[in-house]
């Protein structure tokens, strides 16, 4: 089931007929059990076939079907593909790039989102400064921030230039922009954020605003419950 304000939206992007007619207006009377009411072309009583999808999220798109600001959303990468509705399984951030899973299978969803046995998620960040021992240290052990305390499950440096530095972090929890919020608790500015991985899930190869299906074998290996 939907929910009605989903239903509304629908609605007037012209994605639900009544007896094969396009219809706009929410308020478009209908008989129950007798009106033929269908969603992109889908009967509505009809099982959806089940999606999972990853996209290589740029940076620059938020992470939603409409913007009241009218930036571009996530959405215009699926533009012409013909897909049903899907939704997003968490959030990047509009200046967050990398992995971002979409599903119109929410039992799915919730099990990927628990943050006591959902996968691990981790990120390749850019940063203005080398976090010294003592820091790292005090990231993974947790940082008070705003009522919160954010911790990461590891937190290793990749790489590190003259002015810059490229940590591996990964996080069994997802607060919002827990990340960025941690580091700047430490006065660590985030330089660039990428999620490469979702438990087993890699980013790989597949490029900048590109997409695939996944894998019988990956749906459900992201599905299984993380060990305690």
């Amino acid at each position: 089931m939907c929910s009605r304000t989903q239903a509304t939206e629908w609605i007037r992007a012209g994605r639900v007929s009544v007896d094969g007619r396009i219809v706009h207006d929410p308020e478009f009377p209908t008989i129950a059990d007798r009106t033929r009411i269908a969603v992109d072309g889908r009967d509505l009583d009809a099982a959806p076939d089940r999606l999972h999808l990853m996209l290589n999220k740029p940076r620059g798109l938020v992470t939603t079907a409409r913007d009241e600001q009218g930036r571009d959303t996530v959405y215009r990468c699926f533009d012409g593909a013909g897909l049903p509705w899907i939704a997003p399984v968490g959030r990047l951030d509009k200046a967050s790039e990398g992995l971002l899973l979409f599903t119109n299978d929410p039992p799915w969803a919730a099990r990927i989102t628990d943050p006591d046995t959902g996968p691990d998620k981790r990120y390749h960040v850019q940063v203005d400064r080398l976090p010294d021992d003592d820091t790292r240290a005090a990231l993974r052990t947790g940082i008070a921030h705003e009522g919160d305390t954010l911790r990461a499950k590891s937190i290793d440096v990749l790489r590190t230039g003259e002015r810059t530095a490229w940590l591996d972090v990964v996080l069994d929890e997802g607060r919002n922009r827990q990340i960025r919020r941690m580091l700047a608790a430490c006065d660590i500015a985030v330089l660039r954020l990428v999620r490469v991985g979702i438990g087993s899930l890699a980013l790989g190869d597949l490029a900048k605003g590109a997409w695939r299906p996944l894998t019988d074998a990956e749906v459900a290996d992201l599905a299984r419950v993380r060990p305690g």
